[in-house]
């Protein structure tokens, strides 16, 4: 159990630090709804490169989606996700992260 709460705090304070760093750009990925129920958008802006990876991430850090070569517009159906509360990453080729955040899941 005290593993499993440091990997969670770890996480957590990963992914704020990545976000904080990213925060100082402009937004590139919007998002919705937030809670999301059955399925959640992410609207990308239009001058993207769509050789971006889009990541999600439990907050035990598994992966559980992952969408090379994305559009402009991602629908992601959320039946198979416990609630909670999950990570997205934007990475581009080189596997850099362009933008971070989170989502919740509620039913």
């Amino acid at each position: 159990m005290r593993i499993f709460f440091t990997l969670s705090i770890l996480l957590f304070l990963s992914v704020r630090g990545i976000s904080q760093s990213i925060q100082s750009e402009p937004a590139v990925v919007r998002f919705y709804p937030n809670p999301a129920v059955s399925q959640i958008t992410f609207d990308f802006p239009k001058n993207f490169d769509k050789h971006y990876t889009f990541e999600i991430y439990n907050f035990l850090g598994k992966k559980v989606y992952e969408q090379k070569n994305i559009s402009q517009k991602t629908t992601v159906e959320l039946s198979q996700y416990f609630r909670g509360i999950y990570i997205f990453q934007l990475r581009d080729k080189t596997g850099k992260v362009i933008e971070a955040g989170r989502f919740q899941v509620s039913r």
